[in-house]
């Protein structure tokens, strides 16, 4: 009889969270279509109505994701992220640029799935570290525009590999990247100097992981250099 009332917790329990996490994932899409255009946010608008904002990390605290279950756990943290990013720059708001506030990505923490926790820790510990995936740096948005745009949609999990697979290609042919042919030589945003270990997994140069998502080739024998990061707010 106790094993069956412990099942019955349980399956509820499972139930409570499944919706729970349906529940984000729709009202995080809603968000992103309303606040989100052209990669950047309408900060000011967000500032002067703060409820849905709120709701949704209400929503996100009680949420309970594994990592054995990639695609949920992943799109998860992905739109967490991302929606953290945001509270963190209305927390500050108005703010120039995220690197203004101190502790914004290392010590300030957010409550979300349970965990006390920061935007570093979502990044390294809870995405690079459990899946080895670059192309999580084309949809991690930190609030600057050096980053990859923000989508008006949310990372779903039936959907999130072709997400990822487009982000990176968006990013890849577009501002990433500056190709000079005359001087054979190919400039990239400095999170592929960053993060070079990601570009470079499994014995492939950065180049070669340029070339998987570039419509246009990059020749072998072109230099590789880094630009600046551009750590202006992606504000509307």
């Amino acid at each position: 009889m106790k094993c069956l009332v412990y099942m019955m917790v349980f399956l509820m329990s499972m139930s409570v969270n499944t919706q729970n996490l349906s529940t984000f994932f729709s009202k995080i899409n809603t968000f992103l279509q309303t606040h989100v255009n052209d990669g950047k946010v309408d900060y000011r608008a967000i500032h002067k109505e703060q409820s849905s904002l709120d709701e949704l990390l209400k929503i996100a605290q009680g949420i309970s994701v594994d990592v054995s279950d990639a695609d949920n756990y992943q799109a998860f943290w992905i739109n967490a992220y991302n929606l953290s990013v945001i509270k963190g720059i209305i927390d500050h708001y108005p703010t120039k640029s995220p690197l203004d506030n101190a502790g914004f990505f290392d010590k300030t923490t957010y409550n979300l799935a349970g965990k006390s926790i920061t935007l570093n820790d979502i990044e390294h510990k809870l995405l690079r570290a459990q899946f080895k995936d670059a192309r999580f740096h084309f949809v991690l948005v930190c609030g600057a525009l050096g980053c990859p745009p923000l989508i008006s949609e949310a990372y779903m999990p039936e959907t999130l590999n072709k997400q990822l697979d487009a982000q990176t290609k968006i990013a890849l042919n577009g501002t990433f990247l500056r190709v000079n042919t005359k001087k054979k030589r190919v400039e990239a945003s400095e999170i592929m100097k960053w993060y070079k270990e990601d570009f470079t997994m499994n014995g492939i140069s950065e180049i070669e992981f340029i070339n998987q998502y570039r419509t246009q080739q990059i020749p072998d024998n072109y230099k590789l250099s880094y630009f600046t990061y551009n750590w202006n707010l992606n504000k509307q």
